[in-house]
């Protein structure tokens, strides 16, 4: 689904400034085979979305339905296999050299694990300076140990001194996580991708750590993905929300218009999903766990056949096209 296509519903875009855009982007994996007879995994088809300055989109989805997957095409840990990404109105994918080391610093990546993603051997001061050393060239000397130590205070480490001689393995998950997102502002970007920055932590310091990520994104103007399997959340952090399916956005608009009034069958099954101690659990459904589905370059029809309870003959021939169900607010169904 391209943004043309997109556009073509009636769907506008949201104000601000778009700072970085998928367009009808696919991503296949080759999983084995002969080369004339290859398994290929379409991880991604047509996807379309636009990250606006100032403001977060939460990227919705069960494990595999391709979340992570989108965020590592922004950061050009992938190439798109087809479709394009631009930055600033620039295609990232002809970025070489200095372009691309600007680039690196301009966007980057919260991932899940913040143990992980820090070194064990190495204290946190050395993760914030090296950072700081390779994309900071206007610092040096003490304004280097300046920024270090105004980075953890601005992540709520204090006193930020004691934190820099420590090494991960002595920081709590959500200390841990606070020093990734540090690193993550030391080159000041303008795009954060947050790939699930809180499923690896206690319940009781998630809010803190989304409350640490919204704070940042106001005071910076940044431009924000969300990724994350939890719709309530995406609610809570993003003003924007699309839902993902084997690789399919199936709905698109404002979180809470999403949250409020689902219209796509899956994107209801992930709200009822969360938990609501005001709702009784139905005796009469029989639940069971069933796979997304593998999609390749020969499938057809909606990839949610097998768990909708509209499906149709069209549903497994069709893929049905964006509809616009209000001004910024798009689903993917057959039966709207």
């Amino acid at each position: 689904m391209s943004l043309a296509e997109l556009e073509g519903t009636g769907v506008t875009a949201t104000s601000g400034r778009t700072v970085i855009e998928m367009d009808a982007v696919d991503k296949d994996f080759v999983l084995g085979g002969t080369f004339f007879n290859q398994t290929v995994l379409r991880a991604l088809s047509g996807v379309s979305l636009k990250l606006v300055s100032g403001r977060a989109l939460a990227l919705v989805g069960e494990s595999g339905s391709g979340k992570s997957t989108c965020a590592r095409m922004l950061a050009r840990v992938y190439q798109p296999t087809r479709g394009t990404i631009t930055f600033a109105g620039e295609d990232v994918t002809k970025f070489s050299g200095r372009r691309l080391a600007q680039y690196r610093s301009d966007v980057q990546m919260v991932f899940q694990d913040p143990f992980g993603s820090l070194n064990p051997t190495q204290t946190i001061g050395y993760h914030l300076e090296r950072p700081l050393r390779l994309h900071r060239a206007d610092l040096s000397g003490k304004a280097v140990q300046a920024e270090m130590l105004a980075l953890l205070d601005r992540v709520g480490l204090r006193p930020a001194a004691d934190y820099l001689k420590r090494r991960p393995h002595e920081l709590s998950g959500g200390q841990r996580q606070r020093v990734a997102i540090a690193r993550a502002l030391s080159v000041q970007p303008v795009v954060l991708l947050a790939d699930e920055p809180t499923s690896m932590l206690d319940v009781s310091v998630r809010l803190g750590i989304l409350n640490l990520l919204e704070d940042m994104k106001v005071q910076r103007q940044l431009a924000a993905l969300y990724i994350t399997h939890d719709i309530a959340t995406a609610r809570y952090f993003a003003e924007d929300t699309a839902v993902l399916y084997a690789g399919h956005l199936v709905e698109q608009g404002p979180s809470e218009e999403i949250t409020e009034r689902p219209q796509h069958p899956y994107t209801q099954l992930l709200i009822e999903a969360v938990p609501n101690p005001a709702r009784k659990i139905s005796t009469t459904r029989t639940r069971r766990a069933v796979d997304i589905p593998l999609w390749t370059a020969q499938s057809k029809g909606c990839p949610f056949v097998s768990r909708c309870p509209r499906v149709t003959a069209i549903c497994k021939e069709v893929m049905p096209a964006p509809t616009a169900v209000g001004p910024t607010h798009m689903v993917r169904c057959h039966h709207i």
